[in-house]
Formats: structure tokens, sequence, C-alpha cells
């Protein structure tokens, strides 16, 4: 199979499978690239997808360049984080309150804002997460059908694979995606359908059995993390307010629930690096009440430090989701993108919880919602826990446990 052959089943994965585009819908496209690194094959994928989107009969499609590089001038040399545009912001709402669908391709260089300052970016971060709030409520909340998906670049496929040239790396880092995104099967379709109905199958499982807590076991790790009733276990396809079944993230391996964010007790240390504006190694917590009471990084302290301190919920837990360390992505290694690691294994993330996870959540106003056990932040940053020497069990109402996962993977 040719390398033009996989990009149109890969725009076709993330037209039909992914957003499950209906005719007459409009698609507001948004891509996040640092334009010097883009090659053309990644540009073309972004003009693939639009002539994929009206061949499925899409009424409108829109393109939303955000240029890194130019963010990285703005947050160097800007004197004040004070001038964005919100017409950006308008537009969007524009689709979304029409029950349009919502494209985000990230084609981001994990090392490009590591000059940035942590003060200059905690400052940049605070406001963009306050100008684009109504997308990201009505995203969160899945009132349309919307996906995230990656696209290479050379920075990023130069830090995947360092030791090959950077035509050499783009190539592998193509074929990497294709490969965790099932487009290199007979039927790239009929392959996702499977995958789907057996994510939503264990989470059907795992929300049917409500247990009052989940025990993590691994080196380095002894963590109890106390779950609210009412919680519901997602994975796979989402089902959105407009009436259509999607799939958020292309790929994805993970079930996902929410904490409640006053039971969380013990110590966890990451299995993997966590990628923010640079990488975070070693990273360790340790829970009492539910929030962060000690925190240490082997590299870039500063950067947890700023993370934890966005709000008073960013020391809290947001998300719990599981992983089985057999996943396509588990067994590649590190993408050093958090669509793709948080799906390699086991992971938990701070700040923000999806109101989806709760039974009645979307109706619950925020303090109604802490009330209930649901966490509230500016941040929602995950990191991952799961490898193959970590044990979760389930622990029932009446103190009884079940075992979930044995070395990483299913145990039911």
């Amino acid at each position: 199979m040719d390398f033009n052959e996989q990009l149109v089943r890969y725009a076709d994965v993330i037209i039909q499978c992914g957003l499950n585009l209906r005719a007459g819908q409009r698609l507001w496209i948004r891509v996040d690239v640092n334009l010097p690194e883009a090659p053309p094959e990644s540009l073309r994928l972004v003009y693939t997808l639009i002539e994929r989107a009206y061949a499925h009969g899409a009424a409108n499609v829109h393109v939303q360049w955000r240029d890194q590089s130019s963010l990285l001038a703005q947050l160097l040399h800007a004197p004040a984080l004070e001038h964005f545009p919100t017409w950006e912001i308008d537009g969007a709402m524009s689709y979304i309150n029409q029950g349009d669908a919502y494209l985000s391709i990230r084609a981001t260089n994990p090392d490009l804002l590591t000059a940035v300052p942590p003060e200059r970016m905690r400052d940049y971060q605070v406001k963009i997460v306050g100008i684009s709030r109504p997308v990201n409520e009505a995203i969160s909340g899945s009132a349309i059908n919307w996906l995230v998906v990656g696209m290479p670049v050379t920075g990023w496929a130069r830090r995947v694979f360092p030791h090959l040239s950077d035509s050499d790396a783009l190539a592998a880092l193509w074929q990497a995606i294709f490969a965790v995104c099932r487009v290199n099967e007979p039927d790239p379709v009929a392959a996702w359908q499977t995958h789907v109905h057996g994510l939503m199958r264990r989470s059907a499982y795992l929300t049917a059995k409500q247990y009052s807590a989940l025990h993590y076991r691994a080196p380095g790790t002894d963590l109890r993390i106390g779950l609210p009733g009412g919680h519901i276990w997602q994975g796979g396809s989402a089902q959105a307010q407009n009436g259509i079944t999607f799939v958020p993230n292309l790929p994805t391996e993970e079930i996902f629930t929410l904490p409640h964010r006053l039971k969380v007790e013990g110590t966890v240390r990451a299995s993997m690096p966590l990628i923010t504006t640079d990488v975070i190694e070693g990273l360790q917590l340790t829970f009492k009440d539910g929030a962060v009471v000690e925190a240490h990084a082997d590299r870039n302290q500063a950067l947890v430090d700023n993370m934890l301190g966005m709000d008073e919920g960013a020391r809290r837990l947001g998300e719990v989701a599981l992983v089985a360390n057999s996943s396509p992505i588990g067994q590649f290694g590190l993408f050093y993108d958090t669509l793709y690691d948080e799906n390699a294994a086991n992971h938990l993330a701070l700040g923000r919880a999806y109101r989806l996870s709760l039974e009645g959540g979307q109706s619950l106003d925020e303090e109604a919602f802490k009330a209930e056990g649901g966490n509230t932040s500016l941040i929602h940053v995950d990191f991952m826990i799961g490898s193959d020497q970590m044990d979760v069990d389930g622990i029932l109402f009446d103190g009884t446990t079940e075992p979930v996962m044995r070395g990483g993977e299913w145990a039911f």
C-alpha cells in the first residue's frame, strides 16, 4: 500500500469513524501546527480531509490555522499577554451552536516552547483558558461530534526517532500513526467499529460494578482512589447532544471515569515522561484527603510547581483511566504527545473532571458538581502511571476486593 492510499484511508477513518460526519453538517478544522516544520505530506492531509469531508456530504469546511512559531514569538517578545483575537472563538461557537462538527489536528514540536519561562507560560495558559472557555465547555460536554488527531512535523518526528534523518524520521512517524490508528487493516472502518465495541463493553462492566474505590500497586506506587456514587465509565464512542455517536480521540485505547476529589490517598510514580512545554521526568506525587501534598520530579521541577499552582483544583485528580499495557501504543513506546501516550498505559489527570462521567453531572452547577465529588480547574493534565508491573483492584462498598488488572492487563 503506498503512502497516498494510506493518507486517504487515514482521512476516511477520521471523517467516518472519529467524527461520524453527517451530510449537511459544517466542519470546523483547527490545525495547531509549527508551520516552518510542516512537510508537504502533512499539509496534504489537511486538504485530503477537506475533500473527504465534502465527499461525505459536508455543507462547508473551514480551516483555522494556529501557527506555533507565531505563538512562540508572542510568548518571548510581546510586552504583555493581553491581546488575543476572540473572533476565532466566536467563529467556532457559531458552528457549535448550530450542531456542526469540530476537528482538532495536533502537529506540534514538543521542544518548541522550552525556552518560555514557566511564569510566562502560566500567565498565557490562564488567559487562553479563560478566552477559550465557551469552546472548551461545549467540547468537553459533547455538545457536538468532535475529534482530536495527530499529524507529523519535523521537530516531533526528530524527537521520536532521534537517530534517523529528518526525512526518515517523518516517514517513520507517519507509519507509526497509521499503525496505531488501524489504517493498514484490510477494512479500517470495520476494525475501528470492533475495537470501539470492545471498549464500550468494558466500560459498561465497570459502570455496573460501581466500585467505591480503586487500589493501584506498582513499584513506587501505592494509591487508593475513591470513586463517587453514580460514576460512569466511558470509552470508545460517545453520544453528542446533537444526536451523533462519535469517537473523540484517534487513536483511543482507554476507558475512564472521574475520581472523588476528596478521596485520594497514597503515592504514585509516573511510568513515562510527562510532556508539557518541556519534558517532566520522574514525576512522583503524594496525596492526602484528595490533594497533592508532596510533588517531586527528577527533571523540570519548576514546571510541576507551576502546574500545581494554577488553582486549587490543579492539586486534585479529575480523571482515572485504564489502558491495557499490551495496547498497540504501549508496545510502540513513547510518542512524546499526550494524545498518543495516554493510550499506552493506565493514567490519571490532574485538574478538571468531565461532567459526563457522573450521572446527572451536566445539569449540576459548579458547587453542586464539587459536592458530588467532581473536580473543577483551569487545567486537565494527563500523566501515565501504568506498566507491566501494575495491579489494580476494585473495592466494593462492602470492602471486598476484585481484580481489575494484573500485570498491566485486564483481569476480567
